[in-house]
C-alpha cells in the first residue's frame, strides 16, 4: 500500500466515524501504529483532521463541504480513471472551461499535455496548466478564490465567463440526481457553474460514485442540462439509469463502457 492509498484510507475512516483511534487505524491498513502517528501527523498538518490524545477526530460539522485538503485523498484512483475518460472525449483544438475540485484537477494534469485551450477556475488546476512548457493553452479568469479552496468565484469570474464561449465545460459536483439535478454546497460556487454551463456546447460532469444520489445545499440545474456523466463502477445502477432514461449519457471509467 502505497503512502497515498494509507491516507486515503485513513481520511476516510476520520470523516466515516468521526473520531478513530491510532490501534484502529493500525488494524485497519496492516500498519505499525508508530507509521500511523507520522500519517496522522501529516494529515493534520494538511488540515485534513485533528490529532487528538490517541488518534485523530473529523473537523467537519455536520452537513458540511469536506475541505479541498480532505477530498484531495479520497477516491484517488477512480478520479485519475474519470481523469482519463473525460480526457479521452475532448478533442485537440477544442475551448475547454475547467471547473474547481480534485477531481478537475486530476484532468488539469492529463489537459496540459493536449493541444487544448482551457480556462480553468482553480488555483491549484491553474498551477497545474501553467508549469513548465507544453501545447495547452492557459487562458486566466478574474474571480476571488474561496478560502481553503481556491475555486474562482465573484462577479470578475462571471464576467469571464459570459464572455467566452467553449466547446466543452467539465462541471464537478457536490451531488447528482435525476430528480434534483446538479447541486453544490455553495451558492457562489452554484453560480459559477450555472455560468459555466451557459457557456459552453457541450457539458461533462466528472463525478465518482459517491456524488451520485445525493444532493447538496445550492441547485446549479436540471440533470437534462448535462449531455454526459463520466462516472466509476461504485455508481448506484438505479440512479445511472435514471439519468439515462433522462437522456444523458453516462460512462463508467472503470470499465471504459456506456
Amino acid at each position: 500500500m502505497s503512502n497515498a492509498e494509507r491516507h486515503g484510507m485513513i481520511a476516510q475512516a476520520v470523516r466515516e466515524s468521526g473520531r478513530v483511534t491510532v490501534q484502529e487505524l493500525a488494524e485497519l491498513t496492516g500498519c505499525s501504529e508508530m507509521t500511523i502517528r507520522r500519517d496522522l501527523d501529516a494529515l493534520a498538518a494538511q488540515g485534513v483532521l485533528e490529532r487528538v490524545r490517541g488518534g485523530a477526530r473529523t473537523l467537519l460539522l455536520r452537513g458540511e463541504e469536506p475541505p479541498f485538503a480532505l477530498r484531495a485523498h479520497e477516491a484517488v484512483d477512480a478520479k485519475r480513471r474519470i481523469a482519463t475518460e473525460v480526457s479521452s472525449l475532448i478533442a485537440d483544438g477544442e475551448t475547454v472551461l475547467l471547473d474547481s475540485g480534485t477531481t478537475c484537477l486530476e484532468i488539469a494534469h492529463l489537459l496540459r499535455r493536449r493541444r487544448v485551450t482551457v480556462l480553468p477556475l482553480s488555483l491549484q488546476a491553474i498551477h497545474v496548466l501553467g508549469e513548465g512548457p507544453g501545447p495547452a493553452r492557459l487562458v486566466v479568469p478574474g474571480g476571488q478564490p474561496r478560502a481553503a479552496e481556491g475555486a474562482l468565484t465573484g462577479p470578475l469570474t462571471l464576467a469571464s465567463l459570459a464572455a467566452l464561449r467553449f466547446d466543452t465545460a467539465v462541471i464537478g459536483c457536490c451531488g447528482l440526481s435525476a430528480a434534483e439535478g446538479l447541486t453544490a454546497y455553495d451558492l457562489d460556487d452554484a453560480a459559477v457553474k450555472k455560468a459555466g454551463i451557459a457557456s459552453a456546447r457541450r457539458i461533462i460532469v466528472a463525478a465518482d460514485g459517491s456524488k451520485l444520489g445525493h444532493t447538496a445545499y445550492a441547485y446549479v440545474g436540471p440533470a437534462t442540462l448535462l449531455h454526459t456523466l463520466v462516472t466509476d463502477a461504485t455508481a448506484p445502477a438505479a440512479e445511472v439509469t435514471a439519468l439515462e432514461r433522462a437522456g444523458t449519457i453516462v460512462i463508467r471509467a472503470a470499465t471504459g463502457t456506456a
